[in-house]
């Protein structure tokens, strides 16, 4: 029985050119008979909407860098489309090893997209996993899952999209070894719903809004955010401004780097205190210990040194910050605590602030080794 079906037997040129939309999409119905294999040989392919059945791997050469697509590529052509790959009721299915660029087009559109009406909508684990991949210039999210019941991202460049790298409104997820990088919208951006989620080995970077934002809407608990550099986020590293009839609670940030977060982006920020590493509202039962923060500019010399503050917090309960390094971790204050706070344990947050200084790293005379 054939199980692996080639695009380009379908019809599809990997010329950067001509239109291959139906080819793929015979070839997505073929391998979703079956819950198949499509192999998308290395070449550029130019494709409106198309969706993958369940069980079906999305298969691609994979070769590209850090500045471009290279290997096997998917250009968006359908500036109408809401998405490229559609993954809605696509359990089990699987993208690997492939570039999808948004060029874009159009108002809003994702690159990978799953979107129930309720949670879950499926009745049962959706279960994606998408590896390895480089998903890119899209209006909207690079990867939206929305009221998604368990996924694995993993492997892949999420950068330059004007929504965020990965949007995620579910729960039980992993998001493992994998670079989010100038996004418009948050590196790593949720919804309402955020639950039993392991965040681990994740390089953040150059994202406006800042790293990973969780919204004023989303209640959850069970995150884990272990191992990731965080590096020159347009805004806190991590943003947790919950609402009042929402909670954000059981929590670990541990053994991550923060580096130059908070930078303003043009008129600046509404409120000074989101130039931080850290900026937590109505947030129960967190423990931030062992990570490092430092305070920094732009690449080039002359940017802006940020950020102004470490860690801010208000309107929290039980949370413990202890054991971080934070010498030249802000300009202005390590840790910041803006009121209406209970059970907050504070201890062996070494370092101090830059001030009025322009080095805004360690002074190696300080250091005396026999």
């Amino acid at each position: 029985m054939k199980n692996v079906f080639d695009i380009t037997e379908f019809g599809a040129i990997g010329d950067g050119v001509t239109d291959s939309t139906e080819a793929i999409r015979a070839a997505a119905a073929a391998a979703a008979e079956v819950q198949g294999v499509i192999m998308v040989p290395p070449g550029v392919y130019c494709s409106g909407s198309f969706h993958l059945g369940e069980g079906v791997t999305l298969q691609g050469m994979a070769a590209w860098v850090y500045s471009a697509d290279r290997g096997s590529v998917i250009l968006l052509n359908d500036p109408e489309a809401d998405c490229l790959v559609d993954i809605t009721g696509g359990f089990g299915c699987t993208i690997k090893d492939i570039c999808l660029n948004g060029r874009g087009l159009g108002n809003n559109v994702h690159g990978v997209k799953l979107e129930w009406e309720r949670h879950n909508g499926g009745g049962k684990e959706d279960s994606p996993t998408i590896d390895n991949c480089r998903i890119s210039s899209f209006t909207g999210d690079g990867v939206h899952l929305s009221r998604v019941w368990c996924y694995i991202v993993r492997h892949c460049l999420l950068m330059g999209n004007r929504g965020a790298g990965l949007y995620m409104d579910g729960w039980d997820a992993f998001v493992l070894d994998n670079q989010l990088s100038g996004n418009g919208n948050g590196g790593f951006r949720s919804g309402q719903c955020l639950a039993s989620v392991t965040m681990t080995g994740n390089r953040v970077e150059w994202n406006r809004g800042g790293g990973f934002i969780f919204a004023s809407e989303a209640n959850g608990d069970s995150i884990n955010i272990t191992g990731n550099c965080f590096d020159r986020s347009g805004g806190p590293a991590i943003k947790a401004v919950i609402g009042k009839n929402a909670m954000l609670f059981n929590v670990t940030v541990t053994g991550n780097v923060f580096r130059r977060s908070g930078k303003p982006h043009g008129d600046g920020f509404e409120d000074i205190h989101h130039s931080s590493h850290i900026y937590l509202d109505h947030c129960v039962n967190w423990v931030i210990t062992g990570n490092t923060f430092g305070c920094g500019e732009d690449d080039a010399p002359g940017g802006v040194i940020s950020p102004e503050f470490g860690i801010v917090y208000k309107n929290v309960q039980s949370i413990i910050i202890r054991s971080n390094i934070m010498d030249c971790g802000s300009k202005q204050q390590n840790i910041v605590d803006l009121g209406n706070t209970r059970e907050v344990v504070l201890s062996e947050n070494i370092g101090g602030v830059i001030g009025d200084n322009k080095r805004w790293w360690p002074d190696p005379k300080v250091f005396k080794i026999n």
